[in-house]
């Protein structure tokens, strides 16, 4: 049996229908959507309810406040949580769904606006509706053209058109996105500073300190590097590699005065910088430690590479 070429048929029948929808309402559904000063809705039975949570999900982290109810668990309370406010994306292949339809009354007794998702535009759901959203398929991907398998599909793309088609009204960005997602890649990219990431706590050294001592220092702050301090400015770092390279020269000694074999003014990153920035900034210039300054060129603390990568920033 040619599974490769039963998997490819699915995806041709499954894209024909997402081709060939029907997008009349789409408009009148979006300026609904739009228009409320509440959340929409969503509700659902069975695979549709399935969707529905993954529609709501996406509506509400697009920019529409959205959340699911089950029409069961609305039956016995959840209707509460319709307010004259809201509007209510119901969906339902056969538009006959029980449960939803006993919920419908109720629901234009609040007269809230309804947006139907149906495949049956002559069915009580639609009837009910302000707006069809028509999800009919005439074909389903199931050999038998029983399961649900085209009908979902196109359901769940119909209910992403929605959430674009909100976005592009509300003119939403993606520091917007970025703003309900602040543990996600691009939040942590747009949001996520210099500040909140740098150790405040760093070894320093004093100009007269011998190699000896600044090594000591090093190795109780733990972070392969010291700062020399003008006051609050960085005056010099010695780094690991110095002390690697200060120890092959002919005439080293432990004696010698540690600044001596620092790098004096060194690279600097601001507070405010973005961390993705900074590690931008980092990997350009080969550094793997930083002094973090304020505006003032007062030293903050300081910044390894690797408290970057920890963070997930990219």
């Amino acid at each position: 049996m040619d599974f490769e070429k039963i998997a490819k048929e699915v995806l041709q029948i499954e894209a024909n229908e997402l081709l060939n929808a029907d997008i009349k309402g789409i408009k009148k559904a979006v300026e609904i959507a739009f228009n409320i000063k509440g959340k929409l809705i969503v509700t659902g039975v069975g695979k549709s309810g399935l969707i529905g949570s993954k529609i709501a999900a996406t509506l509400a982290s697009t920019g529409t406040p959205s959340f699911f109810i089950h029409p069961t668990e609305a039956l016995h309370g959840d209707l509460g949580m319709i307010g004259k406010s809201d509007a209510v994306l119901a969906i339902s292949y056969s538009g006959e769904s029980e449960e939803l339809i006993k919920i419908l009354p109720h629901i234009k007794r609040f007269e809230v606006p309804l947006i139907a998702m149906t495949g049956e535009v002559n069915s009580t759901l639609a009837r009910y509706a302000d707006v069809v959203l028509n999800i009919h398929v005439s074909k389903e991907a199931c050999p038998l053209n029983t399961a649900p398998t085209s009908s979902t599909t196109l359901t769940l793309a119909m209910g992403d058109a929605l959430a674009v088609c909100l976005m592009k009204k509300r003119n939403f960005t993606k520091e917007d996105f970025a703003s309900f997602h602040p543990g996600g890649a691009l939040g942590k990219r747009l949001f996520v500073k210099v500040k909140d990431l740098m150790k405040k706590d760093f070894p320093v050294a004093n100009e007269n300190d011998t190699l000896k001592e600044a090594i000591i220092k090093m190795t109780e702050g733990k972070l392969g590097h010291i700062l020399f301090m003008d006051g609050k400015k960085v005056e010099a770092i010695l780094s690991d590699g110095d002390l690697r390279r200060a120890m092959m020269s002919k005439d080293f000694d432990l004696k010698k005065k540690a600044i001596d074999f620092a790098t004096h003014n060194p690279k600097t990153i601001n507070e405010e910088m973005l961390a993705s920035d900074a590690l931008k900034f980092m990997e350009d210039n080969k550094i793997q430690f930083l002094p973090v300054i304020n505006e003032n060129n007062e030293v903050k603390g300081v910044l390894h590479i690797h408290q970057l990568v920890e963070a997930g920033i990219k």
